[in-house]
């Protein structure tokens, strides 16, 4: 007689056959050493272009550098949540750094941006508002709106017309109106249409959210992120953040705003509440990092270039490539299965790419992400470039 606990695992493991059988089941990749744009895999050193790394600063010197100094002079971590005994003066020295760095009045640290998204919508909105979302927007901020009390609306992905029309049916139902988009949408590179955005917005009196995580560290001649590329920040109220990504790679979250809006979240966001601080190495990494993109124009023209180079190079192969500027470049496929064997043949070729498929992006719309860095060279790019021609012509994608 099988126990339910087998009969729940059996349960499970017919789910997991499905998404192998579909396509879509996704494999983890070991390495071996730090992240960068060449990494050491159970398979071997390969070139690596499927990383948030976009400035270098994973295993940059000075910001390994802040981590050391972090851990050694305040220890491996707090355990504490900040209200009871965990905050340090270096957690309120990083929020002046981010929140100087962005143009805001303060920031709230959180342990990752999923933390930060989750935390801040339960935090300000109550039942009495409507949030309205767009339709791409990250798995993070679609939770956080599910947490909170408030209504939910989506508008279709990047749509100003249908923004418009979607606070106009909200307006006399909602004490207020929140607009809340990526600054760039992580599975297409698009940089959302923020003027337009913010005009519609202060048609209606709704305050706009903007979650930069992949635009911080990237869009714009000094890397300041999206908001700062339109000169958008007195009018963006809030906007969320990682240090994940551009910002030294390694975790952590932020909500920059008013001194209003941060408080309340210090008193009501529940990640930042029953979490412990964040840890003092990853405080040091990110300071150093802030100061490096801060004080060294020259990475981001250096990714700026990368880019320009790759784009063109990767359309003029013939492959189909959404459109923009940014470093994250989106190379359509199109079938689940296919841009899976796709990615198994060009990282067979020394080149690290991941197929990205449903339900992280809808079926049909398979893809293969690419993200450029600065640290990648020349030759890194060609390589990269040539996988791509090698493996379809065993495949014939394009």
């Amino acid at each position: 007689m099988t126990s339910s606990a087998e009969r729940f695992d059996a349960s499970i493991n017919e789910r997991l056959h499905q998404l192998r059988a579909a396509g879509t089941y996704k494999h983890e990749i070991i390495m071996e050493g730090p992240q960068s744009s060449t990494v050491t895999t159970v398979a071997g050193p390969m070139r690596n272009f499927c990383a948030n790394n976009y400035l270098g600063l994973a295993s940059h010197p000075a910001v390994v550098e802040g981590a050391r100094r972090g851990l050694q002079e305040r220890g491996v971590g707090l355990a504490s949540v900040r209200f009871i005994c965990g905050t340090q003066d270096e957690h309120r020295a990083l929020e002046q750094d981010v929140a100087g760095l962005l143009g805001y009045d303060d920031a709230i640290l959180f342990g990752s941006c999923f933390d930060a998204n989750t935390g801040l919508f339960a935090g300000i909105a109550t039942e009495h508002d409507v949030i309205i979302s767009d339709e791409l927007n990250h798995a993070s901020i679609i939770d956080g709106i599910r947490l909170s009390r408030a209504r939910r609306s989506v508008y279709r992905h990047g749509d100003v017309a249908d923004l418009r029309h979607r606070l106009g049916q909200a307006r006399d139902e909602a004490h207020q109106l929140f607009v809340v988009t990526d600054g760039v949408f992580s599975m297409e590179g698009h940089l959302a249409p923020l003027p337009q955005i913010l005009d519609v917005a202060e048609e209606f009196g709704a305050v706009v959210v903007v979650d930069d995580s992949h635009g911080v560290g990237v869009v714009g001649a000094k890397g300041f992120g999206t908001v700062d590329l339109y000169g958008a920040q007195p009018r963006v109220a809030i906007q969320t953040g990682t240090f994940g990504k551009a910002l030294g790679g390694a975790s952590g979250g932020y909500v920059v705003g008013s001194r209003t809006v941060v408080d309340l979240l210090r008193q009501t966001a529940r990640p930042y509440l029953f979490s412990n601080a964040l840890a003092p190495a990853v405080v040091g990494s990110a300071r150093a990092a802030i100061d490096v993109l801060t004080h060294s124009p020259e990475l981001v023209r250096r990714l700026h270039e990368n880019v320009v180079w790759f784009r063109e190079a990767i359309a003029s192969a013939g492959f189909k490539v959404l459109s923009g500027d940014h470093a994250i470049v989106a190379v359509m496929v199109g079938e689940e299965e296919r841009a899976a064997q796709l990615a198994t043949r060009i990282r067979q070729a020394g080149v690290l790419v991941v197929a990205f498929s449903y339900p992280v992006v809808p079926r049909g719309e398979a893809r293969i992400r690419v993200q450029i860095s600065a640290d990648h060279s020349r030759a890194d790019l060609e390589a990269a470039v040539g996988a791509f021609r090698a493996a379809n012509e065993e495949f014939s994608i394009v």
